[in-house]
């Protein structure tokens, strides 16, 4: 713990990644990022599946990139490219599987506290995201089909008869991508789907329209039960159905207890509490990406948190 960081970034997403990337270029020099995975980008490795667009522009808001960090729309393989580069090319010192378990300030000054050893810094960014931790459904899954219930598209095969729960983006575009080699339901509580940015909307009405999608909107799932091997879900208004697999895309929680163990203040709803300059109400602790906005998921957002973020602890040096 002898060396004193300038900054040190946990959470190794775009927003963690725009945040060192931004610290380098505008003039800090001792810079560490900290991912508790093994690599950067985790939620874009395990929940995108391959090829998956992702858009710089999400849910259709057009933002503006203020920083060093030129994004652009692309695919999975393409972004996590990018982010390599960047990390490579800026020589940003970075601690994969490396789990922080308390932040403390003394003295003014971070004692950042890890599985791999313990570190000091001048200025903290607590850059996590919300999808580490899927929501789960508040029904008990069988046992005996848990590996049939999941969270994103890695046991997926072909010819398979899928159920896919959720009204977002990721339940649009996962119902919409399975459908060319298996017959998918997109099952949303709502009876109508208005998450979704209009891309995905205007692609999963033409889907549907086609009968490529199934459409049952303005139901919920009151249990799931195991049935000859297969995932049987009985719907709140008596019907019930057998799938091979179910895919539950219904968003990620905050991680409120790590938050608190940083030293972040939460609201009622535990949001974290900070500023226009997302500083929390402990000075030099600051928040960026995804949970620093209740809806998630634009990268291009949370680039420019990294960028707001280093030029206001550069003007308070």
């Amino acid at each position: 713990m002898d060396k004193l960081y300038d900054l040190i970034v946990i959470g190794g997403g775009p927003g963690g990644i725009g945040a060192v990337v931004e610290a380098k270029v505008l003039g800090l020099k001792k810079v560490l990022l900290i991912e508790k995975t093994d690599n950067h980008s985790h939620t874009i490795r395990k929940f995108y599946k391959d090829k998956k667009r992702v858009d710089k522009d999400w849910q259709g808001q057009a933002v503006e990139l203020e920083g060093n960090v030129e994004f652009v729309d692309g695919t999975k393989e393409s972004t996590l490219d990018y982010f390599d580069k960047l990390l490579d090319n800026e020589k940003i010192d970075s601690r994969f599987n490396c789990e922080v378990s308390k932040v403390e300030k003394r003295d003014n000054i971070f004692y950042i506290y890890s599985n791999c050893g313990d570190f000091k810094s001048k200025s903290v960014i607590v850059g996590i995201g919300r999808m580490g931790k899927p929501n789960k459904p508040n029904y008990k899954i069988p046992l005996s089909i848990r590996g049939q219930v999941n969270y994103n598209l890695d046991k997926c095969s072909n010819g398979e008869d899928i159920i896919v729960v959720g009204g977002g983006d990721s339940a649009v575009e996962y119902a919409c991508e399975l459908s060319e080699s298996n017959s998918v339901l997109l099952n949303y509580r709502k009876d109508t789907l208005t998450r979704p940015n209009p891309t995905n909307q205007a692609m999963i009405k033409e889907y549907a329209s086609h009968g490529k999608v199934r459409l049952k909107l303005g139901v919920d799932i009151s249990s799931v039960e195991a049935q000859h091997g297969k995932v049987k879900i009985n719907f709140s208004n008596g019907d019930t159905e057998l799938f091979d697999r179910a895919i539950y895309a219904i968003g990620g929680t905050t991680p409120k207890d790590f938050l608190k163990a940083c030293g972040i203040t939460l609201d009622s709803k535990g949001e974290p509490i900070f500023d226009e300059n997302y500083e929390s109400e402990t000075k030099g602790l600051y928040i960026a990406g995804d949970i620093a906005f209740a809806s998630g998921g634009s990268i291009a957002i949370a680039l420019n948190h990294g960028y707001r973020i280093v030029n206001h602890i550069l003007k308070n040096q």
